[in-house]
C-alpha cells in the first residue's frame, strides 16, 4: 500500500477528539498545526531502506474504548507473565489499546511529588508541566511527516516526572497491550528526571492477537536533568500485521546518565530510531539493543549518540540475529560536535545470519568535528561460529541445541541489562521462540 497524503481524519475530528479528552488549548492547537503541516513535510529517509510503499496512514480506528482491568487477576496470561500478580506491582501502568486500564503508584512516591499517569490525565491535571517537555527538547513536531502525524493523532502514552533530589529505587513499569485487531496506536511517552534524581522505567509493547493491517507510531522523550540518571528498558513484541515507526530520544544535562536496554522483537516491518543528545558537560549515554528478525520482515535500526558537552561518553552496542528471508539495517552513528573536547564515542554492531536468504547490514559511522577526542567502532556480519559449535558438540550437545546456546550467549549483553525479572524472562522467551 502506498503512503497517501489523504488522511483518514480531518481537523474537525482532531479538534473534537482533543476536546473529548479534556486537553488544554495549547495541546489542541499543537495537534491542529501538526495536522496542517503533514502535507508539506517529507517522509524520513532511513538509510538503505525504502519505505515509500509502507502503510503509515491508513488504518481503521483511531480511538477504541476498552474496559479497564479492576485487578491484575483479569490480565491475559501473556501480561501476567510480565508482572508480579501475587504481590502486586507497586508502580505499574497498563494500557489496553488506547484505554488506560490499570494504574498503581506507591503513596511514598506520591508524597515526594512523583507523577506517573497516562498522557491524557497529565494534560488535564499537569498541563503546564507537560507543556514544558512535550515535543520541546528532544523532538519537534515539524521534523518530518511521521512525527507530525504522531503529534496530531496521539491517542495513548504515559507521563513520568521525578522531582529534584528524588531517587526511585524500584522500577516504574508500563505495559501497552494490543488485543483489538482494529486498534492503531500513536503512543507518546515522556520520562523526566529532574536535577539529582534517578528512575528506572521499563515498558512492554505486546500483541496477544493476529493482525492483518495496523499502524503503530511511537515517540518516547527522555529528559535527564543535571546529575540525574534514567535507565530505560523496553521490549517491543508487536504482531506481524503491524507497521511500526518508533522514535526514542533522550537529552542529558550536566553529569547526567541515560542508559537504554532495548529488545526489538516486532514481527512486522519496523523503523526504529534511538538518539541520545549529550548536551551537558560530563554526561553519559549508553544504548544496548538486541534484535531478532524472521520471516520476510524488513527492519531498519538507527542508533545515534550526539556529543555536545565536554568530557561526554557515548556507547552503542547492537546485536542482531536474522533468519529466513528477514532483512535488517543496523546504523550506528557517533557524532562529536565542535567544542565537545575530551569526549569519547564508541560503538559495536554484530549481526548473525541463520539462513542463506537472511540479510543484515551493520554500518558504523563516526562524525567527528573536534580534535581532542577519542572514538572507535567495530562491526561484523556472519554466521554462527563453527568453532563454538564444535566445542559444544564435542561435549555431547546436539547441533541444534548448541546453535541455540550460541545465539542466547550472543544476545545476552542486552538481555541481562533489563531490570525487571519478568520482562527479562519474557525477552528470553521471545528470543527462544523466534530462533527455535
Amino acid at each position: 500500500m502506498t503512503i497517501e497524503t489523504k488522511l483518514p481524519f480531518d481537523k474537525d475530528y482532531v479538534s473534537s477528539f482533543s476536546k473529548e479528552m479534556g486537553e488544554p488549548a495549547w495541546l489542541e492547537e499543537l495537534r491542529l498545526t501538526a495536522l496542517t503541516n503533514i502535507e508539506t513535510l517529507s517522509m524520513p529517509r532511513p538509510d538503505k531502506t525504502k519505505i515509500d510503499k509502507w502503510n503509515f496512514t491508513q488504518f481503521n480506528r483511531h480511538h477504541v474504548k476498552n474496559v479497564p482491568f479492576t485487578s491484575l487477576a483479569e490480565l491475559p496470561d501473556q501480561v501476567k507473565a510480565l508482572v508480579d500478580v501475587e504481590s502486586g506491582n507497586k508502580n505499574l501502568y497498563i494500557q489496553r489499546n488506547q484505554t488506560p486500564a490499570y494504574l498503581t503508584l506507591t503513596e511514598d512516591l506520591k508524597s515526594k511529588g512523583v507523577i506517573f499517569t497516562d498522557i491524557f490525565t497529565a494534560a488535564r491535571e499537569h498541563g503546564e508541566l507537560l507543556k514544558k517537555y512535550f515535543m520541546t527538547q528532544s523532538t519537534k513536531a515539524d521534523e518530518h511527516r511521521l512525527i507530525a502525524l504522531h503529534t496530531a493523532l496521539v491517542n495513548g502514552g504515559v507521563f513520568v516526572y521525578v522531582p529534584k533530589n528524588v531517587e526511585i529505587s524500584e522500577p516504574i513499569h508500563a505495559v501497552f497491550l494490543h488485543d483489538d485487531a482494529e486498534a492503531s496506536l500513536f503512543n507518546h511517552v515522556i520520562v523526566v528526571a529532574d536535577d539529582n534524581s534517578s528512575v528506572t522505567y521499563v515498558e512492554n509493547y505486546i500483541s496477544t492477537i493476529e493482525v492483518a493491517n495496523s499502524v503503530y507510531n511511537i515517540v518516547s522523550e527522555v529528559i535527564a536533568g543535571n546529575n540525574a540518571r534514567v535507565q530505560y528498558g523496553a521490549v517491543d513484541n508487536l504482531a506481524k500485521g503491524i507497521t511500526t515507526y518508533v522514535n526514542r530520544r533522550g537529552v542529558a544535562g550536566r553529569d547526567a546518565r541515560i542508559e537504554w536496554a532495548l529488545g526489538l522483537m516486532n514481527e512486522g516491518n519496523t523503523i526504529s530510531e534511538n538518539t541520545t543528545n549529550l548536551v551537558g558537560d560530563g554526561s553519559y549515554g549508553d544504548t544496548k539493543t538486541v534484535v531478532v528478525g524472521r520471516g520476510e520482515q524488513t527492519q531498519n535500526f538507527t542508533t545515534k549518540v550526539v556529543h555536545f558537552g565536554k568530557n561526554t561518553e557515548g556507547y552503542i552496542l547492537k546485536h542482531g540475529v536474522m533468519k529466513d528471508s528477514a532483512t535488517s539495517i543496523f546504523n550506528g552513528i557517533g557524532k562529536i560536535e565542535h567544542g565537545a573536547t575530551k569526549s569519547n564515542a564508541e560503538q559495536e554492531s554484530r549481526v548473525l545470519m541463520l539462513s542463506e536468504k537472511a540479510r543484515g547490514d551493520a554500518n558504523p559511522i563516526l562524525l567527528i568535528d573536534e580534535d581532542d577526542v577519542t572514538a572507535g567502532h567495530a562491526a561484523s556480519v556472519g554466521r554462527v561460529d563453527n568453532v563454538q559449535l564444535y566445542y559444544l558438540m564435542s561435549r555431547g550437545i546436539p547441533k541444534a541445541e548448541a546453535e541455540r546456546l550460541v545465539i542466547h550467549g550472543f544476545l545476552a549483553p542486552v538481555v541481562k541489562q533489563l531490570p525487571i525479572e519478568g520482562v527479562k524472562k519474557q525477552l528470553t522467551e521471545v528470543i527462544e521462540r523466534k530462533v527455535r
